[in-house]
């Protein structure tokens, strides 16, 4: 199976659906809720922490199993706990209603396969394996996650907060890239790694030729 990977980033307030109730159902809500989805979960039952979160209103609890309609507007779906004649009723809704739909363990299933993900602030790293082997994209983000550090969010923080003063600075777009390009090859991340700070502003400034804004400063004091 070959998969093309990308990331939504529209999700807000789009009705997603996710079918089940235990822990899988949990961690799936949680990301939706992340992403400040409007998160709805059918299942008898519910884990503590999905009920609370139904207790609180962050999440629509349904407290039965699924039904044809139940995919009625919905943006994606996720099914983390049906048995084989579920799973086909919910293929084919989702089919007819156009919903992006995942069924764990069920790439048949599928119209989308969930990598496993490495975040580190505004880093987003996802491991897939097409379905062949999503044990080894575990172990691969874990892989990651050992060496991929704080110091990447703090460069990617202070990255954003030089986009528009380097753009005013530099019209012209190559020269930004090569900017970019200069900053990254450096040993910008070794200072970070090791909380040089003041070095690291003096490196940034340097190469990108403005001046790192006082906000960032404050709010990178401790890495």
């Amino acid at each position: 199976m070959n998969v093309y990977p990308i990331f939504l980033n529209t999700l807000t307030g789009r009705r997603c659906v996710v079918v089940g109730g235990e822990h899988e159902a949990e961690r799936k809500a949680g990301g939706l809720l992340e992403c400040d989805a409007a998160v709805v979960v059918i299942s008898p039952e519910l884990t503590e922490p999905l009920r609370q979160w139904a207790d609180a209103g962050r999440i629509e609890w349904i407290p039965r199993g699924y039904r044809r309609g139940d995919l009625r507007e919905a943006f994606l779906a996720i099914v983390s706990d049906a048995d084989e004649a579920t799973a086909e009723a919910i293929w084919q809704e989702a089919q007819t209603e156009k919903v992006l739909l995942n069924t764990m363990d069920d790439v048949p299933h599928c119209t989308f396969v969930a990598g496993s993900v490495m975040r580190r602030g505004p880093l987003a790293v996802s491991i897939s394996t097409s379905g062949c082997a999503p044990v080894l994209a575990v172990r691969l983000r874990q892989h990651l996650e050992q060496t991929i550090g704080p110091e990447y969010e703090t460069f990617l923080e202070l990255s954003a907060a030089l986009r528009q003063p380097l753009a005013a600075r530099y019209p012209d777009f190559n020269e930004r890239r090569r900017r970019w390009y200069t900053l990254i090859d450096s040993d910008i991340l070794d200072l970070l790694r090791d909380g040089d700070l003041d070095t690291a502003y003096q490196r940034i400034e340097e190469i990108m030729g403005v001046e790192v804004p006082v906000s960032s400063r404050l709010s990178h004091q401790i890495l």
